[in-house]
């Protein structure tokens, strides 16, 4: 489906903001976050964007602020992503661009190893990286029909390095993340899809609230980034637009690290 006369009108009086001008992009946590910040900033680059999230009111929220897509997705559900998926495709949206950023940390919950209850190890697996390989699994699927695509995940420091000592169930989820993303570039790389992970700082989100709102473990984090303070939404999105289009053509299995350097010691 082409864009509508809106998007083509917005293209052509700003072309610096039309990076993303006939792509077509799901991103998951949508409604809040990396997501939402992410799926704003396609938006301006002229990309046709679905906002996905399981608070199906957030992502009509966050999708009326732009013009985007609303879908109610629960990426833990293989038969809601499936359904997510198809509702688009029913009305010619297939996605070129999908950033699987949907996560969860149970703070308060997660723990060191001996200490981690079954329980909040599979609820964190669920949705990060069952969550993460049902949306990818469905965003080939759609991309192998259409010739080709790109596929962003959202990881983390912890799934690189000790930075998560204490949330064993997050930290490996991500590793996982990690994995599966290089695994997918090089099964498809001859297909047209390419597949890299953003690794982002420590963002001071709705997510890490538990951490914000403690000076002295927000102290703690702080201190470990050589750029000396907390990431931004704004530092990220960046990243994602370059790897949703043509300018990184030739990246896949790619980790991209935009972490004020907390990865590189």
């Amino acid at each position: 489906m082409p864009d509508s006369p809106a998007d083509h009108h917005q293209a052509r009086r700003n072309p610096r903001t039309a990076r993303l001008h006939r792509r077509t992009a799901l991103v998951t946590g949508a409604a809040a976050g990396i997501g939402l910040a992410v799926a704003d900033r396609f938006r301006a680059e002229g990309a046709r964007v679905a906002y996905a999230d399981r608070d199906a009111a957030g992502a009509e929220t966050a999708a009326a602020a732009t013009g985007g897509r609303p879908v109610h997705m629960d990426v833990s559900d293989e038969a809601s992503v499936v359904a997510g998926y198809a509702g688009l495709a029913a009305d010619g949206w297939i996605p070129d661009v999908v950033v699987v950023n949907a996560g969860v940390q149970l703070f308060g919950h997660d723990a060191e190893v001996a200490e981690l209850d079954l329980d909040v190890w599979r609820r964190t697996h669920d949705v990060n990286l069952t969550g993460a390989f049902l949306t990818v699994k469905h965003a080939v699927r759609g991309m192998l029909r259409i010739g080709g695509g790109s596929i962003i995940l959202s990881g983390s420091p912890t799934g690189v390095r000790g930075e998560g000592a204490e949330f064993t169930a997050y930290a490996s989820s991500k590793a996982g993340m990690h994995g599966l993303g290089r695994t997918v570039a090089a099964a498809y790389a001859d297909r047209g899809i390419r597949v890299n992970t953003v690794i982002p700082p420590y963002t001071e989100t709705g997510l890490v609230s538990a951490i914000t709102g403690d000076p002295a473990a927000r102290a703690v984090i702080v201190g470990r980034i050589p750029m000396r303070r907390a990431g931004t939404t704004a530092d990220l999105e960046g990243v994602y637009v370059f790897l949703a289009g043509e300018e990184s053509a030739f990246a896949t299995g790619g980790a991209f690290a935009v972490d004020g350097g907390m990865t590189s010691l």
